[in-house]
């Protein structure tokens, strides 16, 4: 067992006043496994890149291991994978990998095609399986489930259950769940280490949050009985002390030391009422709030809004699927499901009018209007206001959700090719969000998209029913908001 020692830990990003870490100091064990977790932008990927040296810091970061980050970067995709792997780890032994290919059910025929041939999610396990092919390295393992199907997800999150030393930075509760044994939490107002899993963290953050949120209104009707009770007691003592003047038979220096004595407890209890407003000011610092976001869908005059009927799409002569049947009528959330490469993609193309080579029925409702999220963010450039006005959709309305989902206002001037990938998917949910359609066809919605604005986006379905087509893989999102599920094979 070794540690990865973090004391005294400052870093803030050039240009920027607010530091993202500020005097930060932990002890990680090295043959933990370790989720992390935190909102975008809150600074995980720079934290992986502070252990990995690349950012000047204040402080210090000691540890005898080394890290190694996925992904990797692959700049001959076009080569066999075994060539990839090679150029990326030097020699090995080949029955090492073997193994690891292996417990990730991948067939041996992976290593001698193209590594641009692999899908997605063969491309992750493969470099997953890399990673633990050398030792005394720990891992730094960054959002490995963005192009993992269900099955896929949960086969990775049991592979790396089997190990020890690394950090996964995931979204995925169900993942988080299963993959690790401690949290590493970068929550609105610190760092917290937790043992245990995601479900262990949420836990203790609602018992803390429910005891500061007890704490604070109690400490506000505390504050308004001693404001209440300094102030009587010093219009008592400027009652009595006026008593004094004037004439007949009254004892003035007993009455003086009445006042003196009554103004004396006023001012015992202003200071207890001072320190009172000075401990609830010290609450609710870390309570993240989830704020409710909105949705306008708009209600078409027939009930079946899209059908498909013994449904496949063809590529090169062969069915990329087999034929599908379903009904999405309003107010449904329909989830399209199947293995990476299933053709999940392919039937939102053809919903969304794309010419592909087909057999059996897609129906739409006349003058359908539809509200499209792509996998893809890249395209995202140059000013954020251009892009609003662009889009021809409500800016005060797109800003505000943009804030609630967890966007500081400095982003805003930011050019988008600086965002995160977590803050670019952010910019497509907001601007979907904003426009008015009869049905919401979202391809991979959550990939980068941390857990907070997660349950937001599933309490906003849940509440306000618009007509989704979705295709995801988050277990816990898809328990909570499908109606239907359709699975490809």
């Amino acid at each position: 067992m070794s540690l990865i020692d973090i004391k005294n830990l400052t870093f803030t990003h050039i240009g920027s006043i607010n530091p993202i870490f500020d005097d930060v100091s932990l002890q990680l064990d090295t043959n933990w496994k370790l989720g992390f977790i935190g909102r975008n932008g809150y600074g995980k990927s720079t934290f992986l890149n502070l252990l990995m040296g690349k950012l000047s810091y204040k402080g210090n970061i000691h540890t005898s291991v080394d890290f190694e980050y996925f992904p990797y970067v692959v700049n001959n995709p076009d080569n066999i994978t075994i060539s990839v792997i090679e150029n990326l780890k030097g020699e090995f032994p080949l029955w090492k990998l073997e193994k690891e290919m292996n417990l990730l059910q991948l067939k041996e025929d992976v290593l001698y095609r193209s590594f641009s041939t692999l899908s997605h999610g063969e491309q992750t396990k493969i470099l997953l399986a890399t990673m633990f092919i050398t030792d005394n390295q720990f891992l730094l393992v960054d959002e490995p489930t963005n192009h993992l199907d269900v099955q896929g997800r949960k086969l990775v999150a049991e592979y790396l259950a089997m190990k020890k030393g690394f950090i996964v930075v995931s979204h995925d509760r169900e993942f988080l769940n299963i993959s690790v044994d401690h949290i590493l939490a970068i929550e609105k107002n610190k760092i917290v280490l937790t043992k245990g899993n995601y479900d262990t963290w949420q836990r203790n953050k609602h018992l803390e949050d429910q005891f500061e949120l007890a704490q604070n209104e109690k400490l506000r009707k505390e504050i308004r009985r001693l404001k209440d009770s300094a102030r009587e007691k010093a219009l008592w003592s400027d009652k009595v002390e006026k008593s004094k003047i004037g004439q007949g038979p009254v004892d003035r220096g007993y009455i003086g030391h009445m006042a003196a004595k009554m103004m004396k407890r006023s001012k015992n209890i202003e200071k207890r009422y001072e320190k009172a407003i000075e401990k609830k000011q010290k609450l609710l610092k870390n309570i993240e709030e989830i704020e409710a976001l909105q949705i306008d869908p708009l209600e078409h005059h027939v009930d079946t809004l899209i059908e498909v009927d013994d449904y496949t799409i063809y590529y090169n002569d062969n069915p990329i699927f087999k034929p599908i049947s379903f009904t999405l009528n309003q107010g449904e959330c329909l989830i399209l499901q199947g293995n990476n490469g299933s053709g999940k993609s392919s039937i939102i193309k053809a919903i969304l009018g794309e010419k592909l080579q087909t057999i059996g029925q897609l129906w739409k409702a006349n003058n359908l209007i539809i509200s499209y999220v792509p996998q893809q963010f890249d395209f995202l450039k140059g000013s954020l206001f251009e892009f609003i006005d662009n889009s021809n959709i409500d800016k005060t309305q797109f800003l505000t959700i943009f804030r609630k989902m967890g966007i500081p206002r400095e982003q805003f001037d930011i050019p988008m090719e600086n965002y995160s990938s977590g803050q670019k998917k952010k910019v497509l949910l907001a601007k979907s969000l904003c426009e008015q359609a009869h049905v919401y066809i979202w391809d991979e919605p959550l990939n980068y998209i941390d857990i907070i604005s997660r349950i937001q986006i599933e309490n906003m379905i849940l509440e306000y029913a618009p007509t989704m087509l979705l295709v995801e893989h988050d277990k816990k999102f898809i328990d909570k908001v499908a109606t239907d599920i359709v699975e490809l094979c």
